[in-house]
């Protein structure tokens, strides 16, 4: 499986844009690990060449060799020398860290920042997606409604199709911002429960939202957004252990 598969060249550009952190080794840790967690980078993707991720990232050789040793030692990337060598996704991924503490002690404040993220994503899409956007989301909406019975296919898609939302805005800022806000949430939503029709509320939600933003109806758009994005807290309250 290539990374082309499952991610436009909008989202890599986000995964791959200059880190600004004074801490680029962890940055760009988190980075890449956001990225393969959430299915940016599938299984078995290669990495562009040392060089160009240098010259992508802005950091230094000896900090990206750090952090690709970081990665390959967790059993997130494997390197292989010779004829079509290179450093690889691993196939399989090794099993997710179980979330922190503190990020579950806070999944309220998770909620906020989506929903403040995700709704005025909405409101952008409605007004600058084009027809080619449009048809991504509404074939990634599609691939949805097969996938109740594989939750983790579900929601590799279910991250797609946010993402393509953000894509559609042509805001390279906000795509970051989702791809931040899906890997939070990812850690959560795997806490609890995948019940079919919890998937199949959600797939309606889709479609009255995806209808919003064809219409160009920013305001419909928001609505549907937060009444997608509350559902989640709904069920994230009832549902996540200890709350």
């Amino acid at each position: 499986m290539t990374a082309d598969s499952l991610s436009s060249a909008a989202s890599l550009e986000a995964v791959f844009a200059p880190v600004r952190s004074q801490t680029a080794f962890e940055e760009t840790v988190e980075r890449l690990g956001t990225a393969i967690r959430l299915g940016l980078l599938p299984p078995g993707t290669r990495l562009p060449a040392e060089r160009e991720l240098c010259a992508r990232l802005g950091i230094a050789r000896s900090t990206l060799r750090q952090a690709l040793v970081a990665l390959g030692q967790s059993g997130h990337l494997r390197a292989t020398r010779g004829r079509g060598g290179g450093t690889f996704v691993a196939d399989p991924l090794p099993p997710a860290d179980p979330p922190s503490p503190d990020l579950v002690a806070s999944w309220r404040e998770a909620c906020d920042e989506r929903l403040a993220i995700e709704v005025g994503v909405a409101v952008l899409a409605a007004e600058r997606a084009d027809t080619a956007a449009l048809q991504n989301l509404y074939d990634l909406a599609a691939r949805l409604e097969t996938m109740l019975g594989d939750f983790d296919a579900y929601r590799q898609a279910d991250v797609r199709l946010h993402v393509g939302l953000a894509e559609a805005t042509g805001s390279q800022r906000l795509v970051s911002a989702m791809t931040e806000v899906q890997g939070t949430m990812t850690g959560l939503i795997s806490l609890i429960a995948h019940p079919p029709e919890v998937l199949e509320s959600a797939n309606t939600q889709h479609r009255r939202l995806l209808y919003a933003i064809r219409r160009r109806d920013e305001l419909a758009a928001a609505r549907e957004m937060a009444e997608h994005v509350r559902a989640t807290e709904q069920i994230l309250g009832g549902l996540l252990p200890g709350t």
